[in-house]
C-alpha cells in the first residue's frame, strides 16, 4: 500500500514507519523536523517536511495514497488543540485530491459505554482518567466530532493506555464498543492493529477499541 503517516516522530509513529517499512508498504512521513526520526530506520522512506496545520503544504503528500493514517498527540496535560486542528487540515488535503481512506489514533479512556465494567464505567474512568486528561481528551473528542463530519472513509482507533512493551500480536479489538479488561495496549500493537484496519474497508466509519 501507498500509505502517508503524520505523528510519526512520536512512539505510534515510529512503530508504525518500523512496521510499514518492514511489510514492503511504500510510506511517507509528513514531519516538522526530519531530525526527530530515528537514524536506524530501515530504508525507502520519503520523509516530506512541512506545518503538519496547513493543507496546502501537506496536500502533495497526501495525493494519490492508498491511506492515511495519523498518530498525532500532545506531549502534555496543557490545553490543546494539535489533534483537531491536524485532523482538519488532513482531511481539507484530502479532500484535493484523489485519497479517501483516513485513520485517527484517539483513546480508550475517551468514551465510557456498555463495553466498560461498571467500577471503570463510572468511577475509574470519569472520576480519574477524564479529569487527568481532561485538555487532551477535549482535542480528541473535537478532533473524533471533525472526522464523523467529513465524507472520507474514516476509521478512529482507541487504544487503552500506552505502553513500550513491543509487539505481542495478542492483543483483541472491539468494534463501537469499549473491550471490558483491556487496560493496555503496546504502541507496536497498536500500529500493527492500524496498519492491518487501513487495509480492511470493513471498519471504515466505526470506532475500533484496541487492547491486551
Amino acid at each position: 500500500m501507498k500509505l502517508t503517516i503524520f505523528g510519526a516522530t512520536g512512539g505510534t509513529g515510529v512503530e508504525l514507519l518500523r512496521q510499514a517499512l518492514a511489510a514492503g508498504h511504500e510510506v511517507t512521513a509528513v514531519v516538522r523536523d526530519p531530525r526527530r526520526l530515528p537514524a536506524d530506520l530501515p530504508s525507502g522512506l520519503d520523509i516530506r517536511q512541512a506545518d503538519l496545520m496547513d493543507p496546502d503544504a501537506i496536500a502533495p503528500a497526501v495525493k494519490d495514497r492508498d491511506a492515511v493514517l495519523s498518530a498525532m498527540g500532545s506531549r502534555d496535560r496543557a490545553p490543546t488543540t494539535v489533534c483537531a486542528d491536524s485532523i482538519s487540515a488532513i482531511a481539507t488535503a484530502m479532500a484535493r485530491g484523489r485519497t479517501r481512506r483516513l485513520l485517527m489514533t484517539s483513546a480508550g479512556g475517551l468514551v465510557t459505554d456498555a463495553g466498560d465494567g461498571v467500577f471503570v464505567r463510572y468511577v475509574i474512568k470519569p472520576l480519574i482518567v477524564q479529569r487527568l486528561f481532561k485538555h487532551s481528551y477535549a482535542d480528541l473528542r473535537e478532533a473524533e466530532r471533525r472526522l464523523r463530519a467529513t465524507n472520507l472513509d474514516w476509521t478512529i482507533v482507541r487504544p487503552s493506555r500506552l505502553t513500550d512493551s513491543g509487539l505481542t500480536g495478542r492483543y483483541r479489538t472491539a468494534w463501537d464498543v469499549n473491550l471490558r479488561g483491556g487496560l493496555s495496549t503496546t504502541r507496536a500493537d497498536l500500529a500493527h492493529c492500524l496498519l492491518a484496519l487501513a487495509a480492511d474497508p470493513a471498519s471504515v466509519r466505526h470506532a475500533v477499541s484496541v487492547a491486551i
